[in-house]
Formats: C-alpha cells, sequence, structure tokens
C-alpha cells in the first residue's frame, strides 16, 4: 500500500473514533473539551494528505529527524512530508493566518511557537542532514493563508512558501515592521508613538475597512489589538515548486558485498561512468573470501576491477567515529561507511543492517542498497543439472 493509502486509512479511522468518542464524552466533565481538542489533529492529517499529494518523489510522511541545536542539545524535528527523493521537506500548516500573525506579533498563549521559529528549527535540521550530499529544501504549506510581512521574512530565511498569501491592515504592517527593528537608539520609541497617533487623525481618508474597525474599539490609545489579517484580499497563489531532479553523484564507494556481486559469475560487469572507490579494508577481506570461494573466471575479474578503482586507506569521518559498537555497528563497516563519508561519496553496498543501525544512532548515510550476490564459480563442478 502507498504511503498515501496508509495516511488515508489513518484519517479514516481517527474519524471514526471522534465520532465514537462524541458519544462517550457526554457525560463526564470535561469530555467535550477533550473531544474539541482531539479535532485538530485529525484535520492536521488531512493537510499531510494534501502536501504529500501535491509533490512527487514522496519518501515519507510524518518522518522525525534528530539534530543539534546550537546549545549543542539533541532535538527531534517531525517533518510532515519527505519529497523529491529526500530533498523537499513539507511542513503543512493548517491555522488560520490570524492565528499565525498574531503569535508571531508576540500576541499567542505561553508555549505558542511562531512559525518563523519553527522555521529556523526546519533549516537548523536541513543543515544537519544532507541528500547525495546536498541540503534538504524546506517548504511551509499554508492551507488557511498566511499574511504577506510572514511570508517575506520566510523567504528571506530561505523558507519556500505555499498558498494563499493574505493582506494585512496598513497600520499593522507598520506595526509589525517596529517589532521587527532591533533596539536601537532612545529615539524610535517617540517614532512608533508617532505612528500610533497617526491613523486616528486619518480614518476618514482612508479605507473603508480601517473606518469600520476602529469603530470596535480594537486600538485604543494606538495599542496593538488582534492582527487584522484581511483573508478575503488575497495578494497571490504559490503552487509546490517544480519537483528537482535529484543529480547522481559521480563518485562511489565500494563495499566487500559490492565488490563481490561486481566480479560474481551471477552479476559481473555493468559499473560504467563513476569513479570507484575502496578502502583498504574492504579490499584486504574481499581478496581473504576471493582467495577462498572465488573461481577462475571471479579471480581474473576481480584484477581486473581492482586495477580500475582507487585504493585509499581507512579514513572515517568524525561522525562515524561516534558510532557504538554493537553487534551490527563493527569497526570494519566504520571503516568502510566512514571512508566513504569522508570522501563524499555515495557507498554501494547489501550490508542494510548496518545502515539502520546507524540511523537508529542518529547517523545517516548516503548509500545505495542493492541484493547481496556470492561467488559460485567455485562451486558450479559439483552442481547437478535441473
Amino acid at each position: 500500500m502507498s504511503l498515501q493509502g496508509v495516511l488515508q486509512q489513518r484519517i479514516t479511522s481517527a474519524q471514526g473514533l471522534l465520532q465514537r468518542a462524541e458519544l462517550l464524552c457526554g457525560g463526564w466533565r470535561g469530555g467535550r473539551s477533550s473531544w474539541v481538542s482531539c479535532g485538530p489533529s485529525c484535520a492536521s492529517c488531512g493537510d499531510v494528505e494534501g502536501g504529500g499529494g501535491s509533490v512527487g518523489g514522496v519518501v515519507s510522511l510524518l518522518h522525525v529527524f534528530r539534530y543539534r541545536d546550537a546549545a549543542g542539545c539533541s532535538r527531534s524535528l517531525l517533518v510532515d512530508v519527505v519529497a523529491d527523493g529526500g530533498l523537499t521537506w513539507v511542513k503543512a500548516v493548517g491555522r488560520k493566518a490570524e492565528a499565525l500573525h498574531n503569535i508571531w506579533q508576540g500576541g499567542g498563549q505561553y508555549g505558542d511557537k511562531s512559525i518563523i521559529s519553527q522555521a529556523q528549527d526546519f533549516l537548523s535540521a536541513s543543515r544537519q542532514q544532507e541528500v547525495q550530499y546536498r541540503h534538504p529544501h524546506v517548504v511551509f504549506a499554508f492551507y488557511n493563508g498566511v499574511s504577506s510581512p510572514m511570508v517575506q521574512r520566510l523567504r528571506d530565511m530561505g523558507v519556500a512558501v505555499r498558498g494563499d498569501i493574505v493582506a494585512v491592515n496598513a497600520m499593522m504592517a507598520q506595526k509589525g515592521e517596529k517589532e521587527e527593528e532591533p533596539f536601537g537608539e532612545e529615539e524610535e520609541p517617540e517614532e512608533e508613538e508617532a505612528e500610533g497617533e497617526e491613523p486616528e487623525e486619518e480614518e476618514g481618508p482612508e479605507e473603508e475597512g480601517l473606518d469600520e474597525e476602529p469603530e470596535e474599539g480594537e486600538e485604543p490609545d494606538g495599542e496593538l489589538s488582534l492582527p487584522r489579517v484581511q483573508r478575503g484580499r488575497v495578494l497571490a497563489r504559490l503552487s509546490f515548486p517544480a519537483q528537482l531532479q535529484p543529480q547522481s553523484c559521480g563518485s562511489v564507494n565500494l563495499d566487500i558485498t559490492t565488490l563481490i556481486s561486481y566480479v560474481s559469475a551471477l552479476s559481473h560487469g555493468a559499473c560504467r561512468g563513476k569513479q570507484l572507490f575502496a578502502c583498504a579494508a574492504a579490499v584486504t577481506d574481499f581478496r581473504l573470501i576471493l582467495d577462498t570461494l572465488g573461481g577462475p573466471g571471479e579471480k581474473q575479474r576481480a584484477e581486473k576491477l581492482l586495477q580500475r578503482l582507487q585504493l585509499v586507506e581507512d579514513q572515517p569521518s568524525q561522525r562515524t567515529l561516534r558510532l557504538t559498537l554493537s553487534n551490527k555497528v563493527n569497526q570494519r563497516s566504520i571503516s568502510i561507511f566512514g571512508t566513504g563519508d569522508s570522501l563524499r561519496a555515495v557507498t554501494m553496498t547489501a550490508n542494510s543492517r548496518f545502515v539502520r543501525a546507524a540511523a537508529n544512532q542518529g547517523i545517516r548515510y548516503n548509500v545505495f542498497i542493492h541484493q547481496p550476490r556470492a561467488l559460485t564459480e567455485g562451486k558450479e563442478w559439483r552442481a547437478t543439472p535441473l
């Protein structure tokens, strides 16, 4: 079943549970509020489904990445949609533009995190996660609109935006810009007070929308009230960027399992157009296996292959040396995969156990995993014809 199919199945199941909870929660205190709090979670899953259907090359949904913040502490980040083979991270935002803008201006409740702060977390994590030695591209998809000042701020940070960009009241835009400025000379608060008085004098000649809102008493003495986001005034509608075409890496680091596959009587040949590397640990163990199990043709192909590739010394990367040894993470694998990481080359391997074990420790490698093959020529003489 596809990822979209699994997500749709979960959404249907969640909706059924919400209907059952609505019938059960009416008789006890606080039950109604608990049921209402579950609704947005189900709605956010619908946003994730929409985001996954708008991009290509979806790898995973609701994927958790580990990264380190500026203080060096380990953090986790939930990415709604990982697309384009891992080169695009999509965050689906379902909150209304008014609420997002209000939180950004400091009017949210305790613990509310603004979209700008979340974007900083996404950028920090993406710089520590490489796909084909390229950093993922961050996209924020707003399904209930986003204010134009927030869009400009996100673009300045390097985050792409998808969704409806709505206008903000001119007075609110000016105040938002003042809050963005760093603390400076003592003259700046005087300028803000002057700007707070101007809208009261110019309410008549301004737009009709400004004439109606001050009557409700939302702007007493020039203080900030709820952001006046004009959802009916859409400035632009942005779709997802075109699907990125992953660029293949020109350097390949060969694991022992790949060296065997390249010379095996079952699957030899077909390596071209790449610069091949192999570390000393891989070649040494490969020769031992070849001398024990290899046939004449396989040994001949192995010599041609070893002449073609570039032999390098074991030079594991610093992050590889932080791995904890276990039954799936041994010193030989650390030397092979760590050397490929230092060379910034894609490691070809059939050792998926090590790749998963390293990922569980927070280290993900750029690898190409293939099916394992064995040296069979030495056993063909005793094979039984079918």
